[in-house]
């Protein structure tokens, strides 16, 4: 393979803002051809950046490219990489990986049985925050994590645009959108656990009263979708999980948060710092500087090319990203049901 050709499914906002963009600055990428449900858009984004290729149909464009990128809403995730997979496709899905576990297993057995990667866009991982506390975690700083804080919260910041607030297409709101790239983030940071209950509520009454929003309008008579989230998680080796995450939430700034506690150390990630104690001391150390050359956009599509092309594994393996499905899945279910939900 000299060049890997790529194919976008869906030319939106995620598309051409950042994953187009990023991959044309790789001199091994060609961006071959774009497709999407509007075809007039496609053929503008085509023109506008010089890609060869528009198809009205997916499957015209198989035969023209090596790995696709889907950037479609969340309902079409797993119908579309089966389908780019079952043709011999690598395949770079936008988060969340599907709608339902359920899903995420038909897609993980369809990345096995054709022998292709499925990698899913949590680019969270990929900040110099996550690579810093990885290595903090890794070099056994703080020993084993026990208790996770995290927090997602926006003050008025519903998205105006696209179909965020659309249950049919996205199967949620702030979790499934927002929330879930720092639960991966967090999870990620955990090492080796998986989920084995969920508490959780969800709330939709700020967004649906006449209140301010800083990202455009929306229809507040058909609000649909959930815009906070509070939830409680059980792990498998007895460590827990404060979650919450919202669009619209009455606090003083937006704020993004994760902390965990471990046996011999405290971490806390934005903030880059570690606290200790010992018989007679507390102690913080900073994380003043951490190298990271990259964006976190660049080293995400480094990630897949590399895997592509070398077969190197993923930072964010399909199995992983499965793991923060079944939790958001979960989640709703425990909402709707009031009550805890085993796994």
């Amino acid at each position: 393979m000299t060049k890997i050709r790529l194919g976008f499914i869906g030319v939106g906002g995620i598309a051409t803002g950042r994953h187009i963009p990023t991959f044309r600055t790789f001199d091994e990428v060609e961006i071959a051809a774009v497709h999407d449900v509007d075809i007039k858009r496609a053929e503008k984004v085509a023109e506008e950046l010089g890609i060869p290729g528009v198809f009205a149909e997916i499957e015209d464009m198989y035969p023209h490219v090596d790995a696709i990128v889907i950037c479609t809403p969340n309902k079409f995730h797993a119908e579309l990489s089966i389908d780019a997979m079952d043709n011999g496709k690598h395949v770079l899905c936008e988060k969340p990986m599907a709608m339902t576990t359920e899903e995420c297993n038909a897609m993980i057995e369809a990345e096995k049985r054709n022998g292709v990667r499925l990698h899913i866009a949590y680019h969270y991982r990929y900040m110099k925050e996550a690579i810093a506390s990885k290595k903090v975690i890794e070099r056994g700083m703080i020993g084993d994590p026990l208790v996770v804080r995290v927090r997602g919260l926006r003050r008025r910041k519903v998205p105006g645009w696209g179909v965020f607030t659309n249950y049919d297409l996205q199967g949620g709101g702030a979790l499934i959108d927002y929330g879930c790239h720092l639960l991966d983030m967090a999870m990620y940071l955990m090492g080796d656990v998986k989920p084995v209950e969920v508490s959780s509520t969800t709330y939709n009454h700020l967004s649906r009263t006449n209140t301010v929003n800083e990202w455009g309008h929306f229809n507040r008579d058909t609000f649909e979708v959930e815009d906070h989230v509070s939830a409680f998680i059980r792990f498998n080796n007895g460590a827990t999980m404060l979650f919450e995450t919202s669009w619209a939430a009455n606090i003083p700034e937006d704020e993004n948060h994760i902390s965990i506690s471990g046996t011999k150390a405290g971490l806390d990630v934005f903030n880059m710092q570690v606290n200790q104690a010992d018989e007679d001391l507390m102690t913080t150390m900073r994380i003043d500087y951490i190298k990271v050359d990259e964006t976190f956009s660049r080293l995400q599509a480094e990630d897949f090319i590399s895997a592509v092309k070398y077969g190197t594994p993923l930072t964010v393996a399909s199995e992983e990203a499965k793991e923060v499905s079944k939790i958001i899945e979960a989640i709703y279910l425990s909402s709707k049901e009031q009550r805890s939900i085993r796994l």
